[in-house]
């Protein structure tokens, strides 16, 4: 055998090897576990914008008023001084924080007054005297703001602007005048009782008005507060009346211009003791003041307007000891004997 035929004859034999195997690039391809094909995830199908819930906003804004309103007729409400009856304390356009609780609840309490007029409370208590309450005047929808007086079976009388709770004139002591900025919300015009305006040393204009401070007395003490007083008015004397059960009587602190319990209903007072169902809170504190120049249509006016040194001051009176007790009526005179 030549060494051609031996090559030939050899040549099957090296294919078959496992050496000529390994170096084969298609060597085993059939016997190779081929893994099957990974489907690809489609796209999810793209979804189409959804409109407006709006009964899903109907009723959150539904919700949303619910819970406002019945804050305000439970717990708290903000509440706005239109006029001048309450000074010096108040001012036209003081805002103040009113609370519901103190007194209870009545058919005065919700908001707009939605209920009709019904005697009791839930939960009621009647007020202290000094307080200051809103009241709804009997017969009407407003509310007014002013002072607690009197109180159930007291007996009240108001002779030369001097007010008599149960037989005895209430203390006044006269306090420096006061000197209220001019603007807007307090122009102090000139009236029947004379002109108030002066000019004060920084050459700005000032509402100067008599003040005296008022002393009640309260359970195991006194409340005072200060109190207006320009002169003699239709209101300076009031006749002697009880306080009815379930009553109280009020009077605004500005004494000679304030529509309260001395006036009657046709002239635009309260007529004499209210309900104490018609009380709708007590006024807590004021938390800003504005002095009538801001406009609706100019943002910046919103802060100019505002009346520096109020926010924050508390509209409950001044509580002190009590008050010694009255003198004893002298003894009368006794003739000498014959």
């Amino acid at each position: 055998m030549t060494d051609t035929d031996r090559s030939a004859a050899e040549a099957p034999a090296e294919a078959d090897s496992p050496l000529a195997a390994a170096q084969s690039p298609l060597a085993g391809a059939e016997s190779d576990i081929v893994a099957p094909p990974v489907a690809l995830e489609a796209d999810p199908p793209a979804t189409k914008p959804q409109g407006t819930d709006w009964w899903g906003e109907i009723r959150a804004i539904f919700w949303l008023i619910l819970a406002v309103l019945t804050f305000h007729s439970l717990i708290a409400k903000p509440f706005y001084i239109p006029s001048e009856s309450m000074m010096p304390g108040l001012l036209v356009g003081d805002r103040l924080v009113v609370t519901k609780y103190p007194y209870g609840w009545s058919w005065v309490s919700p908001s707009f007054h939605v209920l009709p007029p019904m005697s009791g409370r839930l939960w009621g208590a009647l007020p202290e005297r000094g307080d200051v309450v809103i009241v709804t005047p009997p017969g009407a929808n407003s509310d007014y703001i002013k002072r607690v007086i009197g109180l159930p079976g007291d007996t009240i009388q108001v002779i030369g602007g001097v007010v008599w709770l149960n037989g005895h004139p209430l203390p006044r002591q006269e306090r420096p005048r006061t000197m209220i900025p001019i603007d807007d919300n307090t122009p102090c015009h000139p009236d029947a009782f004379g002109d108030y305006r002066v000019t004060g040393p920084d050459g700005r204009a000032y509402c100067s008005l008599p003040v005296f401070r008022e002393t009640i007395p309260t359970a195991g003490g006194t409340r005072s507060y200060d109190t207006i007083d320009v002169g003699d008015s239709q209101g300076d004397n009031f006749p002697l009346t009880t306080v009815p059960d379930g009553h109280v009587f009020l009077m605004g602190d500005n004494r000679d211009h304030s529509a309260d319990s001395r006036f009657s209903l046709a002239d635009q007072g309260l007529g004499g003791p209210v309900p104490w169902e018609n009380l709708g809170g007590r006024a807590e504190f004021i938390t800003f003041s504005l002095d009538g120049s801001s406009s609706y249509w100019n943002p910046i006016s919103w802060f100019t307007a505002l009346r520096g040194g109020r926010a924050g001051t508390s509209l409950h009176a001044e509580r002190g000891p009590a008050l010694p007790p009255p003198p004893a009526a002298p003894p009368p005179l006794q003739r000498p004997a014959p």
